[in-house]
């Protein structure tokens, strides 16, 4: 499937260059600090269309004043996964940004405008972005891969020298390990790595660095089962919260926010 924005017919305005910018790929990295999350905007330059890619509900103010600021025109509000963490920004930034439509994978049963399958190509005026399904964390995790800015947005799949937990919420060792090394590290080792977090500050890693000093997915695929049922890791603090709300665009909190007003 090809997810196209011939639906949003450009305007003059989203046809406009900010001066001083070269047409091409516009890129913004974003920062969460409660639960450490980190948003992407990417935008076409050339007809001012953009995406953005795991989004927080409590940010999604903070993003929609600067996807205008920027001149961009937000078509596809997209999630890595149904998170555990923090509420999404897609139901919020659907209200906040008319037009808006909201992307996750089929496979974790969420709702969403449109539901994804790896191999789907998500398109956002001259630039698009490939689905690759890497399952393990959650049945729901894909990464964005955008080709012509050898980039990948691995959500919680792949981490910076780490990758998500899988003791919870479908989650997989063996399965997690392949779908890093079969979809993720199979990348040329120039492409840059973009995470659903970082606890430590770090911004981006690439494919030839995580295949060299990734504790974990260094190891052979036994060790790194070990390695991974024995984290005893402590129950994700939002979880209760969360989950329930991500499973319906984020848009379970708002309804309830809404009547109690």
């Amino acid at each position: 499937m090809r997810l196209t924005t011939t639906e949003f017919p450009c305007t003059d305005s989203d046809k406009h260059d900010v001066e001083g910018m070269n047409r091409g790929l516009l890129f913004r990295q974003l920062f969460e600090k409660t639960s450490s999350t980190y948003t992407y905007i990417l935008g076409c330059q050339k007809t001012r269309e953009a995406i953005i890619i795991d989004p927080v509900k409590e940010t999604a103010p903070r993003d929609a004043k600067l996807l205008n600021e920027l001149g961009l025109s937000l078509r596809w509000a997209l999630n890595t996964h149904v998170h555990a963490d923090h509420i999404t920004g897609t139901g919020a930034l659907k209200q906040l940004i008319p037009g808006v439509k909201s992307v996750i994978s089929k496979a974790g049963g969420a709702r969403a405008d449109h539901r994804i399958e790896h191999g789907d190509v998500i398109q956002f005026g001259g630039e698009e972005i490939e689905v690759r399904a890497t399952p393990g964390h959650t049945n729901s995790c894909v990464t964005y891969v955008h080709h012509g800015g050898r980039m990948a947005f691995t959500g919680d799949a792949l981490l910076i020298r780490a990758c998500g937990r899988t003791d919870f919420q479908e989650g997989c060792p063996q399965r997690l390990y392949k779908s890093v090394w079969e979809q993720i590290l199979s990348l040329p080792e120039d492409y840059s790595i973009f995470v659903g977090h970082n606890y430590e500050g770090i911004e981006q890693t690439s494919v030839a660095e995580e295949k060299k000093f990734n504790p974990r997915l260094t190891k052979s695929e036994e060790e790194f089962v070990h390695i991974m049922k024995n984290l005893n890791l402590s129950y994700p603090k939002q979880i209760d919260r969360a989950l329930p709300a991500n499973l319906v665009d984020g848009e379970l909190e708002e309804k309830h926010e809404a009547e109690a007003k």
